[in-house]
């Protein structure tokens, strides 16, 4: 009887275990339940809120800044500008002196990037040795680390009391330039 009772058992084992093929991997109510949520709920509500996401008009997008009203301005404004002076009125001219305050001091008071000190001769006497006219050029066209004008708003003439200003300090005996009025009338007479 033994054999048979193994017989039996080994026989309902394999049934069983062909009724447990044949059955899902759901054998709870509350696994069901888990599975409808995994397999529909939560793909409809990602469904909702990519759809929210890409309707939305507030997204960022990429490369919206470069299309704000500021931007565009930045971008197409002008390099440069010309400014037309009347050099008929000698009255609002500065003097080389206030020329000097406003502008060179900056670098010439206190030697900044290589600029020669204001009253250091050792300094300006190569410069005046070169000469009036070359160094009005220097301070007309800019040099070494000093922009055209030295980087200001002046006329030729106040730039030119300006140098007079600075090399007479260093040292010069340079005439003070005369007013570009006064030049025409003295070239017409």
């Amino acid at each position: 009887m033994s054999a048979n009772n193994n017989h039996e058992n080994a026989k309902a084992q394999a049934h069983a275990h062909e009724e447990e093929a044949h059955e899902g991997p759901i054998k709870t109510p509350k696994q069901l339940a888990w599975a409808v949520l995994f397999a529909f709920v939560v793909p409809v509500i990602v469904i909702i809120m990519l759809a929210n996401y890409v309707t939305s008009a507030s997204k960022p997008a990429a490369g919206s800044e470069a299309l704000e009203a500021m931007a565009v301005a930045a971008r197409i404004q002008p390099i440069g500008g010309i400014e037309l002076k009347d050099m008929n009125n000698v009255a609002t001219l500065k003097t080389g002196e206030q020329v000097y305050q406003a502008q060179c001091a900056a670098c010439h008071a206190t030697g900044a990037a290589g600029a020669p000190k204001l009253a250091d001769l050792a300094a300006w006497g190569p410069r005046i040795g070169a000469g009036f006219e070359a160094l009005l050029a220097s301070a007309l066209k800019g040099k070494g680390a000093m922009g055209a004008q030295g980087g200001g708003d002046f006329s030729d003439f106040e730039i030119s009391r300006a140098v007079v200003h600075m090399a007479n300090q260093g040292g010069a005996k340079f005439d003070e330039p005369k007013a570009p009025a006064a030049a025409a009338s003295a070239a017409a007479n």
